[in-house]
């Protein structure tokens, strides 16, 4: 059983302060994007994870093993599986790589022991904020921890370039310097340099990107010169480090993507998709 596991854009992420839980609600746009890893998960003598093309663990610290783990405590099976991942979503970039694998290889095993869309949801929640909707994806008002899904009108008219700089960012450690920075406001990007889809409704804003300009300037510099050379405004993702801009069309995306000429960790054109994980083999 094969699948694409599709990766996330934050195009606003609203932060609050900790919770009681010690968690960070939060309120945000989430949407899929065409960049993916290919998962599949294969019956198997004896229980193995292989990871190609990037980095992950191969033990039982992957969220999508633990996925796997999951489907299979509540189906109450013990068959063994051997998971396998292809990866193209660079990790510790706010992209969801680690989410959509764990959304995909969760899809696939509750499809293949017969779990309803009530028990994948919860096995979600329980895996991880971002897990829920991986599960589902598409363009989705996430509120909560992320289990709080919305599903909004499918956003279109527009793609995204997306830069990853050579270096990564820790999600614990950018929260922690928002809760030191007490809890900054990421700023708002002007209308102008927005799709027109995306005018004049929640801002487009991402509470994350002071801390991780805080926690390592780098991301400035990278902001700055990337909208210097594409000439519109360029916002982080998730935690970052990943970064992204706004085209009319994807070859408008993908020219521009072309002009930065450093090394990186990835560089894509994406377009919008409308769902979190895909089956691929019928």
């Amino acid at each position: 059983m094969n699948a694409v596991a599709y990766a996330k854009v934050n195009l606003a992420l609203a932060i609050y302060p900790r919770s009681a839980d010690g968690f960070h609600p939060l309120r945000g746009i989430f949407q899929s994007v065409s960049l993916h890893d290919d998962v599949a998960v294969m019956p198997a003598s004896h229980d193995a994870i292989i990871v190609t093309n990037g980095e992950a663990p191969e033990d039982e610290s992957n969220l999508a093993w633990k996925a796997v783990q999951a489907v299979r405590r509540s189906a109450r099976v013990t068959a063994p599986v051997a998971l396998e991942m292809h990866k193209r979503i660079p990790a510790g970039a706010g992209l969801g790589g680690g989410s959509a694998d764990a959304a995909a290889a969760l899809g696939l095993m509750a499809e293949r022991f017969g779990l309803d869309d009530e028990a994948q949801a919860e096995l979600a929640e329980s895996l991880g904020a971002d897990v829920p909707f991986s599960l589902i994806g598409g363009t989705q008002l996430v509120e909560g921890r992320g289990e709080r899904l919305s599903e909004l009108d499918p956003l279109a008219g527009f793609a995204l370039g997306i830069i990853v700089p050579p270096f990564a960012l820790s999600t614990p450690a950018v929260f922690a310097e928002w809760d030191r920075l007490d809890g900054p406001t990421g700023e708002v990007i002007e209308d102008r340099y927005l799709p027109p889809i995306l005018r004049g409704g929640l801002p487009i804003r991402n509470d994350l990107l002071p801390a991780a300009l805080s926690l390592d300037p780098r991301i400035g510099d990278w902001r700055s010169e990337i909208a210097a050379r594409w000439g519109t405004a360029v916002a982080m993702t998730g935690s970052g480090s990943a970064l992204f801009g706004f085209f009319g069309t994807l070859e408008e995306a993908e020219g521009a993507v072309r002009s930065i000429d450093v090394p990186l960790r990835a560089a894509e054109a994406v377009a919008l998709v409308g769902r979190g994980w895909e089956r691929v083999d019928g």
